[in-house]
């Protein structure tokens, strides 16, 4: 259940209200929390070298569309630097060497040393070890070019190609330490034919791609997603 209120003074009134809550809760086993509208959510973007995703990011948050801090974006590629930096935002390259990843990550880390609500993986082609996820749980989202649990891992729509597919998509879900198998937050799909050939599906999957993250994005920074086991409900 998702409830929203108003209710005049609650920064100042909250932890009163939590602890009276706090009681209610204890005596029916319920697992609860009290989110508060007014304070802004901060996310850190990860990107590697495509930018549909990441830009698409940018601009709602530009427009107010999206309603969060996008404190920095990191990246294991140079490549975004000068676009990420005309936008204002804090751009860190860490590159991810092979055999050292967990190193990498204690830098990651160490640059989001501050209070982030969200780590969002705009196409970021790199798999997060365990021990980075922990740091992190269910506030990992991930984009992920196919309509999962259909063509798992690299290539997908040269494999979709493959198979002669009618209709291709994108999903949104957190990270978890299975891969590609974290709670599914969104997902969409476009009918494609036999004329579509794997540039055109990568073409009309980058539109896809952007939209799905950007709503599922939005969702989590306005409390709108409450896991349940490996499922999710949304109130959208």
């Amino acid at each position: 259940m998702r409830v929203e209120f108003h209710l005049p003074g609650l920064e100042q009134r909250g932890s009163d209200l939590e602890n009276t809550f706090a009681t209610v809760a204890k005596d029916f086993q319920m697992d609860w929390r009290l989110a508060y509208a007014s304070r802004i959510k901060r996310l850190v973007i990860f990107a590697s070298r495509a930018e549909h995703a990441l830009f698409e990011l940018l601009w709602q948050r530009r427009a107010g569309d999206l309603r969060a801090e996008i404190v920095m974006v990191i990246s294991n590629h140079q490549d975004l630097r000068e676009t990420v930096e005309s936008w204002g935002v804090p751009f860190h390259y860490v590159p991810v060497e092979a055999g050292r990843k967990q190193e990498a990550e204690e830098k990651q880390l160490q640059r989001m040393a501050d209070r982030i609500d969200l780590v969002v993986l705009a196409r970021y082609m790199q798999v997060l070890t365990p021990y980075f996820i922990s740091h992190y749980p269910s506030r990992i989202i991930n984009i992920h070019h196919s309509f999962l649990p259909a063509f798992v891992g690299a290539n997908p729509y040269a494999r979709a190609h493959e198979r002669g597919v009618k209709l291709i998509g994108a999903t949104a879900h957190y990270v978890t330490e299975d891969l590609d198998a974290g709670p599914i937050i969104e997902q969409d799909v476009q009918r494609v034919d036999h004329r579509h050939s794997t540039e055109d599906l990568q073409r009309i999957g980058r539109h896809i791609e952007r939209v799905v993250l950007a709503r599922a994005v939005a969702w989590h920074v306005e409390d709108r997603v409450l896991v349940h086991g490996n499922k999710t409900v949304v109130f959208a």
